[in-house]
């Protein structure tokens, strides 16, 4: 994991969160547990009713893979890939509806 991240650096990525969230920004740094941090960064919440909400964030760090297999936080990382810069320009996020994405589950 560590050299596809080392390849993104200072890249626009997206990282979807095992609660679902969607968290897009660029990479600034990252350490060996996949702690991420993301420099103007904003959350798409995704909506059948709206178009995609995009909450400013700005400076943000998603936790990675948890120190314990038990232990429960919000951001642990299911996803990271690169942004392509022009589609996503291209988009229409405000015409664009999706159900909110939901968390992974362990059984």
């Amino acid at each position: 994991m560590a050299t596809a991240l080392k390849e993104m650096m200072g890249k626009q990525i997206s990282v979807i969160t095992c609660d679902g969230r969607n968290i897009v920004g660029q990479l600034r740094g990252y350490d060996q547990v996949t702690n991420v941090i993301l420099d103007e960064c904003h959350e798409r919440v995704f909506s059948l009713d709206a178009g995609v909400e995009q909450v400013v964030l700005g400076l943000y760090i998603i936790r990675g893979a948890p120190r314990r297999a038990r232990t429960r936080r919000r951001d642990n990382i299911a996803v990271i890939g690169e942004v392509d810069i022009e589609l996503d320009a291209q988009t229409d996020f405000s015409e664009l509806r999706a159900d909110a994405l939901k968390p992974v589950t362990h059984t």
